[in-house]
């Protein structure tokens, strides 16, 4: 793997104060929670060897997207660098044990790969759907509105009846003149285009909750959602800081009988560990997809400073 991705946030720091882009930064190790309980739709895997929990030795799976190589596969990022505010081809390939490129993927949620590409603070998101290509090599248009650090996030699962799914991340940088802003603050209500979006429950350290997101459009509940990557929501949950990556799914998909079209959208989901969480919830309505964004604290007093709540900076990027 190419070291020189791998740049410390030590020296993305100094790059921003001299008003350049952020540096690529490094990824910290996994970070583990009181054993949290597995979840029908939820994205977990077993602990690495060795590891565990903080509670009777109990194994915990830990955060995603917090390393590059993980179970014998390795994200290669083709393009470290792109331009702040000018269109870009991101490319990249997975890799196996053998340094080759994975070209068999097993597809959840209409997809054999999910990508998300957020940046450092937390304010800008996009979650894309590359093409891959018969060598292998992934690749889809991006277009970061601002410059400094950016994670990437690959989500898939490969072929194989025993593949457990994998979330791998790796840095990017986007050039430019930088500023820096804080997290935004935390509300229980986002308004994107015309929509408001109310969360109730709460993200729990190493215990799994509900989270209700309910749908609302000119002060009316939304009854007729559509489908989007086979349910009525897709809910990304990023920590603040390292970035640490939980990736959860409805409770309940189209078609099953029971689920309904909104205005509620159900999850499960467990944190990692206790801090500051930004949720990304992308629906479906009217033929166009929308992302609403929340500021959470899993544990603790919640932050109290930052720019205006509401939504996922700049669009949705689909």
């Amino acid at each position: 793997m190419n070291t020189g991705l791998r740049i410390t946030t030590f020296a993305a720091a100094l790059a921003a104060t001299f008003g350049a882009a952020y540096g690529v930064g490094q990824g910290v190790g996994p970070v583990v929670a009181d054993s949290p309980p597995k979840h029908e739709g939820e994205h977990t895997r077993p602990a690495p060897a060795g590891e565990k929990g903080g509670h009777a030795g109990h194994d915990t799976p830990p955060a995603g997207g917090l390393q590059i190589s993980e179970g014998g596969y390795a994200l290669d990022l083709r393009t470290p660098r792109v331009t702040a505010g000018e269109p870009a081809d991101l490319r990249f390939t997975v890799r196996d044990a053998d340094g080759r490129a994975v070209t068999a993927y097993q597809r959840e949620h209409d997809k054999e790969l999910h990508l998300i590409v957020a940046s450092r603070d937390l304010v800008t998101y996009r979650h894309l759907h590359p093409t891959r290509a018969a060598d292998g090599t992934w690749s889809t248009p991006v277009d970061l509105p601002r410059a400094g650090g950016y994670r990437v996030f690959a989500d898939f699962t490969p072929a194989g009846k025993d593949a457990e799914n994998l979330t791998l991340g790796a840095d990017l940088a986007a050039s430019g003149s930088y500023r820096a802003r804080q997290l935004p603050p935390e509300s229980s209500t986002a308004r994107v285009d015309g929509y408001e979006v109310r969360l109730t429950g709460a993200l729990r350290p190493g215990k799994a909750s509900e989270l209700k997101l309910t749908v609302f459009r000119d002060g009316k509940p939304v009854t007729d959602l559509q489908p989007y990557l086979g349910a009525y929501g897709h809910l990304v949950a990023l920590r603040s800081g390292d970035l640490a990556y939980l990736h959860v799914h409805p409770n309940g998909e189209p078609g099953d009988g029971t689920t309904r079209p909104g205005p509620d959208i159900s999850f499960t989901a467990t944190a990692p560990s206790s801090g500051a969480y930004r949720l990304f919830l992308d629906f479906k309505h009217d033929g166009k997809v929308n992302t609403a964004a929340f500021t959470v604290r899993a544990g603790g007093a919640a932050p109290g400073s930052g720019t205006p709540e509401g939504h996922a900076d700049d669009g949705h990027g689909h």
